[in-house]
């Protein structure tokens, strides 16, 4: 087994042409900061330039897989945008950022290399948009799942719109993201969320890496060449949801709500939003 370069919010190991990127933090929940979002296109563009590397099993350290967007760290980039007078400036500002960030789930998404995701614990928000990224998702029997945006009064821009109707169907990812609600294991895998669950972390990151071994076995260019087909038919409909959302989010994610999500995080208190 081999390591390669040291990461702030990422382990990545390799053995076997199965290369597993794990998520480290920070804290328990493997939250998404600035070191996830400007660290994650930079591994799986080093993966995806491997020739030793056929397959990637994505998973989460301790607990959790991931409790999303990491809303303290990230708040400052929230900040110019949420001003009295937030015009064109910051608002072009803060929809290259959103650019940005929806770039590094892409990179997880165009991988040459297929994408086995192990979740266990919570998987919520960002974490929905990045094992949407993936091409097969496995859970563990005590993983949850929420598309939790909608809490946080915010429009999930990172993917999960664009690429959930191809996994879950329209009405499912209506539901879950409307209702920002959460759901288990079993309902992650009734609706098509998950291929399959099992007992515990250890036996879905066992689980994963068979499959990923099982991959790696196939002629790699045949491998990439089925990803690539299979990929054909929605690539344009990512990218255009994408950068609809985008535009949408950089005109209209600033509000009272949103000010009130961010305080009620910090202040670990029910948020109160009057549609303001």
């Amino acid at each position: 087994m081999t390591h390669t370069d040291a990461w702030k919010a990422f382990t990545v190991t390799t053995d076997a042409h199965v290369a597993t990127v794990t998520l480290i933090g920070p804290n328990k929940g493997n939250a998404m900061g600035p070191d996830f979002w400007s660290e994650l296109p930079l591994v799986f563009s080093a993966l995806d330039a491997d020739p030793e590397v056929r397959v990637i099993v994505l998973a989460g350290s301790g607990r959790n897989f991931s409790y999303g967007l990491d809303l303290p760290a990230m708040a400052g980039d929230f900040g110019a945008v949420m001003g009295d007078k937030a015009q064109a400036g910051p608002r072009s500002t803060f929809h290259d950022m959103i650019k940005r960030m929806q770039a590094s789930i892409n990179a997880v998404a165009d991988c040459r290399k297929p994408v086995v995701a192990a979740v266990q614990g919570w998987c919520i928000g960002g974490g929905i948009d990045l094992i949407s990224a993936a091409d097969i998702r496995y859970a563990s029997a005590d993983a949850k799942f929420s598309v939790r945006e909608v809490k946080v009064a915010i429009v999930a821009d990172m993917g999960s719109f664009a690429r959930l109707p191809a996994i879950i169907g329209d009405g499912h990812l209506r539901e879950l993201a409307l209702t920002g609600k959460d759901i288990d294991s079993a309902r992650a895998q009734q609706i098509g969320l998950v291929n399959d669950v099992f007992d515990d972390a250890e036996a879905v990151l066992a689980a994963a890496r068979a499959t990923a071994a099982e991959i790696a076995a196939n002629p790699p260019l045949v491998v990439h060449g089925i990803k690539a087909v299979l990929d054909h038919g929605r690539v344009a409909a990512v990218e255009d949801s994408l950068r609809y959302v985008a535009a949408w989010n950089a005109a209209f994610l600033p509000s009272e709500d949103l000010t009130e999500a961010i305080t009620s995080v910090f202040e670990k208190r029910p948020a109160s939003f009057q549609g303001k």
